[in-house]
């Protein structure tokens, strides 16, 4: 198979969407793989050091795209559009629950999008997403914590504070990889940390691996509010596989928070949990809505893309070989795990959440195998 890696055009993207290890095995499987020129340079990876692992280097981005299949990291932008067609396989992250033009367009030129987001595990898990998340949660305690200072817009706490201050108050909205994350650096940064969950058994592992140094409570309504209001940073950290995040926090919680406060939404990319986020990049990261500063980069691990694309491609790369080895179909047919990364397939919308958030026909993947 002739796979293409064209360079990510978002702003200030840096990662790559495989690593020359990643390309090193591709081509030992027997594929051709060309990379767009400079496609790795931010990540560290040099169109020379693509082309000692068998890559050929495309000039533009048409040349990559003139691929079968296609791996990048981000979903494919407005710019991009016209290098869809059918019979093209996709593979990256699409977040389509928070994108109706990018969906239309998968739907309209019969691309099939295999999103990295919705592939899962045996443990139930979301193993594609996993590593990013990681990053993700670890950086959202990072970037609040710099977002809090008072040159940020911040009320210029620090949040660990000192012996005879107080320490500022973290409180994540979900106990899941990202949240896991945000609560290791929180705590590690010395803040008082409260984790939100559904699941008792999430709270129950919360617990024994930080002991003393969390307080996990159950998400509610009442509880969420009377914590945000004192909580000096939020961090949205919930996730729907494949689908729309729910608005946890409302524009009347952010009202009850003090000026310079900061909230991290890492569900942004899913079309956010605080209902004053939106999209921002590393451009321009922060806005100020009801006083709050608000962080709401979509890509946020793009800021560290040697860790970035090492990691995705660890991830992905397994799938990877499989497309292209099998094929889509009996790829699918092979594992129901890879099955669940179909989002577009022959022109139809064969994941549940992804109609659902658009009010489209869904159609069972079996359906068309």
């Amino acid at each position: 198979m002739l796979i293409g890696v064209p360079k990510e055009i978002k702003t200030h993207e840096y990662r790559v969407g495989i690593n020359p290890e990643g390309v090193r095995r591709l081509v030992a499987a027997g594929h051709q793989v060309k990379v767009q020129s400079t496609a790795g340079i931010s990540s560290g990876f040099s169109d020379e050091t693509f082309q000692s692992v068998g890559a050929t280097i495309a000039e533009d981005a048409a040349d990559a795209w003139a691929a079968d299949m296609v791996i990048k990291v981000k979903e494919p932008l407005p710019a991009e559009f016209g290098f869809f067609r059918e019979g093209l396989v996709l593979y990256t992250y699409l977040h389509l629950a928070a994108f109706p033009e990018l969906t239309r367009e998968l739907l309209a030129k019969k691309v099939t999008g295999v999103a990295y987001e919705t592939i899962t595990d045996d443990a139930g898990g979301l193993p594609l997403l996993r590593p990013m998340s990681e990053i993700a949660g670890r950086m959202a305690s990072q970037v609040g914590a710099s977002c809090l200072e008072r040159e940020k817009g911040g009320k210029g706490l620090l949040l660990g504070g000192i012996p005879g201050t107080r320490r500022g108050h973290v409180v994540i909205l979900g106990g899941g990889v990202v949240g896991t994350a945000a609560a290791r650096i929180a705590i590690g940064l010395g803040a008082r940390v409260t984790v939100f969950d559904v699941s008792a058994e999430r709270m129950n592992y919360l617990e024994d691996v930080f002991g003393n140094s969390i307080e996990t409570l159950y998400s509610n309504p009442g509880a969420i509010e009377v914590e945000v209001a004192q909580a000096d940073l939020v961090v949205g950290a919930v996730l729907v596989p494949g689908g729309a995040a729910p608005r946890l926090i409302t524009r009347e919680h952010l009202r009850s928070m003090e000026d310079g406060s900061v909230v991290v939404d890492v569900a942004v990319d899913q079309g956010g949990c605080i209902e004053t986020c939106r999209p921002t990049t590393h451009d321009a990261p922060t806005f100020v809505e009801e006083g709050v500063v608000h962080y709401c980069v979509a890509n946020m691990p793009g800021a560290v893309p040697q860790t970035s694309t090492t990691a995705l491609t660890n991830a992905t790369l397994p799938w990877a070989l499989a497309l292209a080895g099998h094929g889509v179909e009996a790829a699918a047919r092979a594992s129901v795990h890879l099955a669940r990364g179909l989002n577009t397939y022959k022109g139809a919308c064969v994941c549940a959440p992804v109609a659902e958030a658009h009010q489209l026909e869904y159609i069972g993947l079996e359906k068309l195998l």
